[in-house]
């Protein structure tokens, strides 16, 4: 097997050759590969970077060049070379770096060397951040993922990666991408990706990252990883947070190079360890190999490394030639490691933008991007692959054409439309027709059933069937949902059908149409679930839950115009009936406790009469320089620094389609994150809004509060935890409403020994509700969140009309149950 991976390689290599072309290999003392190397031309533009087995390819005009290896903790080699028609081979044999101890003496007490040097690289990091401020750059960058083990099964099932492969060694996931990277001040950035593929998936657009990990920063932002970030080194207030080791000195070409050791003064903290180097004189970084690890606040991930390598481009400026981030997780059984290496070359220090260049896209992904011929890549690409990779990209390649095949995708189908006990009970089943990319989707049984004092047991199943209309990544798809809803006390039945369809080649718009006989909340937001209200009423016999029927069909239409911006409109008829109570049935008969009435008191003190209802609300929402991803065929949204803003106009239309309600009622609202970075996230929504016109309201149309009174707690921006579900509801001329939280995350629970280990982070809020004559409510709130990464608890302290109303316990499950 090793001879044949060999003689591949070699076939690749042999391809790759042409005129021009400069190969070889970098290797260590002892002839290991250094990996990950970066080769470049000193005094130009053009480098490269040697792959996982030291091997290498640069392509150059004729001429004459001096050029450099050089790799973290090794000394730099370099070597003159003639490039003319035929291929040219050059090796570099990189020996460790000589650290050297100055003649400095650092007496009993005194301070370590390390300290002055690292104030001298605080002085001047401003001046080195923008030194990169503005540039263009080729960046090419290569992720890939891969399994070390893998358990047998995960959650019941059987763990099968479709691969034929059953050894426990295989890679996940491989991709490279080439792009174009520019940066101009104040703080643009734009990528556009010239040629990307995804092992296994021809029509997969690549992961692009070519930005810079810039230690000059303060913080280092990495959200995915730790809201608060991570502080650099060298940040302003690097010396409260690190100890510093002066470990020697180096000299490459006339510049002294010194060797930092960092050392994280306390566990916990959102800290690098590590080394950095820092030039003599100028006091910039030379390279760093620094570490984050679980006890650096990280989530997800056990390890992070992070490699890089500056080199000079002119006197008084450096540039980073690579960057290699090294991930390592293991999770439910699954160990898994990777690297994201990113190669930077041709940078353009001058460079000119064109007017508008830098605009609402972050990132384009060209036409034909992820179209490219092996040929080309092999042409191309300046970092080598790995034998491994190679193997991967051919096997999955050839895997894919089979997949297509009709008789593949029947048997795949066959194996994934298998029924288990576990879904069709609890987690529902997915039917997929790949070949006519279709999808159906069943619930499962034990959701479906529910109880309410209205209907009694519930029995509620619901069938989608999506049909994907362009590429499995594509936009353009048709969903229809179908229910059937039976209570076996009311003895009424029920069902209501649901269609969308997105469409849209640059951003998303969405059509929408729903007809039925149902039940409604009195609240359309349905504050409270069919699973809560159920085991809320059997158990403690409090029938929160209120509900109408109607017979109904809605229409609507939203359309993405782009800056953020998206507008809609809805029209809606609704044949309303009162609903009354069928069942007293409880599991458990709570002493002085009844069942109430089925109409949303405080609201309403009586059944609601029969009415009719068309009601037509416009609206937009807009997100201030939002960015977007954009592909060939769409827009994908990565969201905003800035706040979203909202507004909507309802008009109840009397006497259109026989309506007996007439009003004109508006919304506004604000909702964003503050990032506070090291000091944690505040997180806030606030609205205000009011009946211009009241002449005919009736309850489902009152402008409704959502609360709560169960321990599961509501949505914690949009709701309140203990307020009386329609204690408030009513038609105001004017109303306001605001919800904050803080979110710590981990500032101060890192500080108290033993609790810091498990990561729980402190959470804060405050609720305000204000009317239109003075009425008025509030809620305080305090809890810990990530308890176990999903779980969040609160005590929530409530104030009606300035009175105190008591004390409550919220909590909530992140994805399944409660808050959002």
């Amino acid at each position: 097997m090793k001879r044949i991976l060999f003689i591949v390689h070699l076939l690749c290599w042999t391809v790759m050759l042409h005129a021009g072309t400069i190969s070889g290999w970098v290797k260590d003392e002892k002839g290991n590969p250094v990996s990950y190397a970066s080769i470049y031309v000193k005094q130009g533009r053009e480098g490269t970077t040697s792959g996982g087995n030291g091997q290498f390819q640069l392509t150059l005009a004729s001429g004459t060049y001096v050029l450099i290896a050089h790799h973290v903790g090794y000394a730099k080699v370099e070597k003159t070379i003639i490039v003319g028609d035929e291929p040219v081979s050059v090796n570099f044999t990189l020996v460790l770096q000589q650290v050297v101890l100055s003649e400095v003496v650092v007496k009993p007490g005194a301070e370590d060397p390390a300290y002055e040097i690292i104030r001298n690289a605080i002085r001047l990091r401003k001046q080195h951040l923008e030194e990169l401020s503005h540039f263009s750059s080729e960046v090419y960058t290569r992720e890939q993922l891969q399994l070390r083990d893998y358990p047998k099964k995960f959650m019941g099932q059987p763990v099968d990666f479709e691969d034929g492969d059953t050894s426990k060694r295989k890679m996940l996931y491989l991709s490279e991408t080439v792009a174009r990277y520019a940066v101009k001040p104040p703080g643009k950035a734009r990528v556009d990706v010239l040629s990307t593929r995804v092992s296994g998936s021809r029509n997969a657009f690549g992961l692009s990252l070519p930005k810079i990990i810039s230690f000059y920063e303060n913080v280092i932002a990495a959200e995915a990883l730790n809201p608060r970030g991570f502080i650099s080194p060298i940040s302003e207030n690097a010396l409260h947070y690190y100890r510093y080791q002066y470990e020697g000195s180096f000299r490459e070409d006339s510049v002294e190079v010194n060797r930092i050791k960092v050392i994280p003064k306390r566990k916990y903290e959102p800290l690098f360890s590590g080394y950095i180097m820092i030039t003599e004189n100028s006091w910039r970084i030379h390279s760093l190999q620094l570490e984050l690890l679980k006890s650096s606040q990280m989530e997800i991930l056990d390890t992070l490394k992070i490699e890089q390598l500056y080199a000079p481009y002119s006197r008084d400026v450096w540039v980073i030639r690579n960057q290699v981030l090294y991930p390592s997780i293991r999770i439910f059984g699954f160990d898994a490691f990777g690297s994201a290496v990113t190669m930077y070359s041709k940078f353009d220090l001058d460079a000119g933008f064109a007017p508008k260049y830098f605009n609402n896209t972050l990132m384009k992904y060209h036409e034909g991007s992820n179209r490219k011929s092996d040929q080309y890549w092999d042409s191309i690409r300046p970092l080598p692959l790995q034998p491994e990779e190679i193997l991967d990209f051919r096997r999955k390649d050839s895997l894919e054409q089979q997949r297509m095949r009709p008789e593949y995708l029947d048997s795949v189908d066959r194996i994934r439309n298998k029924l288990s006990v576990m879904g069709l009970l609890f987690t529902g089943e997915s039917i997929s027709r790949q070949k006519r990319r279709t999808t159906w989707v069943i619930n499962g049984l034990i959701p479906t059933i529910s109880f309410n004092t209205v209907e009694g047991w519930v029995v509620n199943p619901s069938v989608t069937w999506i049909k994907q209309l362009d590429t499995l990544e594509g936009r353009k798809q048709l969903a229809v949902t179908g229910n059937a809803r039976y209570g076996f006390s009311s003895q009424h039945f029920y069902g209501r059908l649901n269609a969308s369809y997105s469409f849209g080649k640059g951003y998303g718009s969405t059509l929408t149409a729903a007809a039925g006989k149902y039940v409604f909340q009195f609240n359309n937001a349905n504050p409270i679930g069919s699973l809560v209200n159920s085991l809320s009423s059997l158990i403690w016999e409090s029938n929160y839950m209120k509900l109408y029927e109607a017979a109904w069909f809605q229409a609507g239409y939203s359309k993405g115009i782009g800056n953020g911006m998206t507008v809609f409109t809805s029209f809606q008829f609704q044949d309303r009936s009162p609903l009354e109570n069928t069942t007293g049935f409880s599991w458990r008969n709570v002493k002085d406790k009844n069942y109430t009435p089925n109409y949303p008191a405080p609201a309403s003190e009586s059944p609601m009469p029969a009415h009719q209802a068309s009601v037509l609300t416009a609206g937009l929402t807009w997100k201030p320089g939002e960015k977007y991803i954009e592909f060939p065929d769409r827009k994908i949204s990565l969201g905003s620094k800035y706040p979203q803003f909202s507004a909507a106009l309802s008009k109840g239309i009397n006497k259109f389609l026989g309506s007996d309600i007439d009003y004109l009622k508006w919304g506004v609202s604000v909702t964003g994150d503050a990032n506070m970075k090291l000091a944690g996230t505040f997180s806030y929504h606030l609205s205000a809004g009011g009946f211009i016109n009241r002449d005919a309201v009736q309850t489902p149309d009152y402008r409704h509060f959502n609360g709560n009174q169960t321990v599961l707690a509501t949505s914690y921006l949009s709701g309140f935890q203990a307020l009386p579900y329609y204690q408030y509801s009513s038609t105001p001329g004017f109303w306001s409403e605001m919800h904050a939280e803080h979110h710590f995350n981990g500032m101060l629970t890192n500080k108290i020994p033993g609790f810091r280990k498990l990561n729980w982070y402190l959470v804060a809020g405050g609720h305000i509700l204000v009317m239109d004559g003075g009425s008025h409510y509030g809620e305080l709130s305090a809890g810990l969140e990530n308890i176990f990464k999903i779980i969040r608890t609160d005590i929530v302290w409530s104030f009606d009309q300035n009175s105190f109303r008591g004390a409550y316990f919220r909590f909530s499950i992140k994805g399944l149950a409660g808050g959002n």
